[in-house]
């Protein structure tokens, strides 16, 4: 065998001894975490709307809930249950010049019909995931992986592994919000923050399902798990 395909079945080897995705530690449970997916089944999960999980646009594909790229309509999905104050961590991946998101304190939601088909959306505060070399990312700061969408850009700018998993966290502790991209925070801010009250005017501490953006880009999403905080 050479040296090449040595390291090739090392590195394969290396990936398949890892950790599976949507497992908790007895740690993590011990510290009140749970998965809001099993890997297997949409079970907690509803279109935005609160219709029934739209598999028109989203899948379970290689144990990740999976956003579809349609012509023909296209919705977001929520959780079925609410959250105030928790913590929330998951891990995504995206191709070049993806995009997608995680809503948050969800405002409203909207649903239309137009040339593309029935659309339905969450509005709220969003957790932005992008590849740097989408339009959408590529025209302001505010708008790169892991920033509050045009309020907050992350400091530092951490660069999203494309085609790759990336690790995400989130934290919402009253009025507190923390965005985290691979293992560094990026974004801290108060919602009482005139920046944020300006784009989202009267946002405040509330129970609000999670939502997963479908943004007509293939985006995966992973061991997705949750603590509620005191």
């Amino acid at each position: 065998m050479s040296l090449r395909f040595l390291g090739l079945w090392l590195a394969a080897a290396g990936v398949c001894a890892a950790a599976d995705p949507n497992q908790l530690t007895a740690g993590e449970r011990a510290q009140g975490w749970r998965l809001l997916f099993d890997g297997k089944s949409t079970h907690g999960w509803v279109e935005v709307t609160g219709k029934a999980f739209p598999s028109n646009c989203w899948t379970i594909e290689n144990a990740c809930l999976k956003a579809i790229p349609r012509d023909n309509g296209f919705q977001d999905i929520r959780t079925v249950e609410t959250f105030r104050s928790f913590e929330l961590e998951w891990e995504w991946m995206m191709n070049a010049k993806g995009n997608s998101g995680v809503k948050y304190l969800i405002q409203k939601v909207d649903d239309w019909n137009n040339k593309q088909g029935w659309q339905a959306r969450a509005r709220g505060l969003e957790y932005q995931l992008a590849d740097d070399a989408n339009d959408d990312a590529a025209s302001a700061a505010s708008r790169v992986a892991g920033s509050l969408y045009s309020v907050f850009a992350p400091k530092p700018k951490v660069v999203p592994k494309i085609g790759e998993f990336n690790r995400s966290r989130l934290v919402v502790d009253g009025t507190r919000v923390e965005h985290w991209l691979n293992d560094a925070k990026v974004v801290e801010f108060r919602l009482d923050a005139p920046e944020v009250q300006k784009l989202y005017p009267g946002i405040a501490p509330k129970e609000s399902a999670i939502s997963l953006q479908n943004h007509q880009s293939e985006a995966w999403f992973r061991s997705i798990k949750l603590r509620v905080r005191p």
